[in-house]
């Protein structure tokens, strides 16, 4: 991909992402202005779902697990622990990687996602040329960070 056409992907990724996660997480969201990160990143905990297709790389959910847990209170009525907040983390990453490729497809660009990893405990991730980063703050200042690990 030339330059140019790379920044619209970026772009079209970073805009696909905020729609899909309007529509999916019913909460109040603000959002911070993406920011290019340079170190490597360590998660408390989060969801990694892979990018593939016309762009490559992963989408990350992170956060400490009380985000989650509150999303799902909001979804489903009662907050989640265990298995069950581990089960729908990842299901709240595919729904909002699905999201992302079906807004995505519509500018021309055409991805696929993998199935969701889970990451809990300090995870360290490298090896990625470049990560795009953005923070979705809910109500009680709970924070999702939203990465984009491109290569």
């Amino acid at each position: 991909m030339k330059k140019t056409e790379n920044s619209k992907a970026i772009t079209y990724l970073l805009n696909g992402t905020i729609t899909s996660i309007k529509n999916i997480v019913p909460l109040e969201q603000k959002l911070s202005k993406p920011e290019l990160l340079v170190d490597k990143l360590t998660l408390p905990f989060g969801v990694l779902i892979g990018i593939t297709g016309d762009v490559k790389g992963q989408l990350i959910l992170s956060g400490d697990s009380n985000v989650f847990s509150s999303i799902a209170e909001v979804m489903f009525g009662m907050p989640l622990e265990g298995e069950m907040l581990t089960s729908f983390s990842g299901e709240l990453g595919n729904m909002i990687g699905g999201g992302l490729a079906t807004s995505i497809a519509e500018s021309g660009i055409n991805i696929d996602i993998t199935p969701p990893t889970i990451m809990s405990g300090q995870t360290t991730l490298s090896g990625y040329t470049k990560t795009i980063s953005f923070q979705v703050v809910f109500p009680a200042s709970r924070n999702l960070s939203i990465y984009f690990l491109l290569n």
